[in-house]
């Protein structure tokens, strides 16, 4: 009983402070526009702001909606926080958090999953901080003739693929079975849609992974499989 009591308090702590977090952060990101207009005395016209979000918010919050029911199960409570609050998902902190726990061999739904996602994202955001404010200071002098090198140009086009390909790679090799059909799928999904966006992507991935391991389960194709 006092197991269950201690989960329950500490899922509760999660969500609170998650809760006040969100809610912190937006009410700062507001604040900085609000200061600009309070400071130079001017206010937008909400005709224009209705008319952007009108193009805006069918596509932002169908994203919205897609990566919470995405990321959450993989990232756990508290890694979905954090790294809401401090963003950047797709491309640092969804590999950082799955690299933590691939190491540390536990599954994305248990407790001790929950915990290593949690510290690995909030690892990762320290740690970029810091990496690029040295970087920022260090590197602005030659920045740019370093992104708009001939030589060098085209490795800067190539640091995500590069990233989730040796991420991925692992995980095809270990389970090649079940990687097959997603892997099919998303190849169709971006030969009729190339500029599909990572979030609406990664769902369809998701969908063809689970689908894919299930119709597999049922036709005795993954009995004889290892984890």
């Amino acid at each position: 009983m006092a197991k269950n009591k201690t989960e329950k308090s500490y899922f509760d702590r999660v969500h609170s402070w998650g809760r006040i977090s969100s809610v912190t952060a937006l009410c700062i990101l507001l604040m900085f526009p609000m200061a600009i207009c309070l400071y130079l005395d001017v206010s937008p016209d909400i005709k224009f702001i209705l008319q952007g979000l009108l193009k805006l918010i069918p596509t932002y919050w169908t994203v919205a909606v897609v990566e919470v029911l995405v990321y959450t199960p993989m990232l756990g409570a508290g890694g979905t926080y954090l790294s809401f609050v401090t963003g950047n998902i797709a491309n640092l902190k969804l590999p950082c958090a799955i690299s933590a726990m691939e190491g540390a061999k536990v599954k994305a739904n248990s407790e001790e999953g929950e915990v290593i996602s949690t510290i690995a994202i909030a690892t990762s955001a320290i740690v970029t901080t810091i990496v690029l404010a040295i970087g920022i200071i260090a590197f602005a002098p030659f920045l740019d003739s370093f992104t708009k090198s001939p030589l060098l140009k085209p490795a800067f086009d190539q640091v995500i693929p590069a990233l989730f390909g040796a991420l991925g790679a692992g995980y095809f090799i270990k389970h090649w079975r079940i990687s097959f059909f997603p892997i099919i799928i998303m190849i169709i999904v971006l030969v009729f849609s190339p500029g599909m966006g990572a979030s609406t992507l990664l769902f369809f991935g998701i969908v063809a992974s689970v689908g894919g391991a299930l119709a597999m389960h049922k036709l005795g194709w993954l009995d004889n499989v290892k984890d």
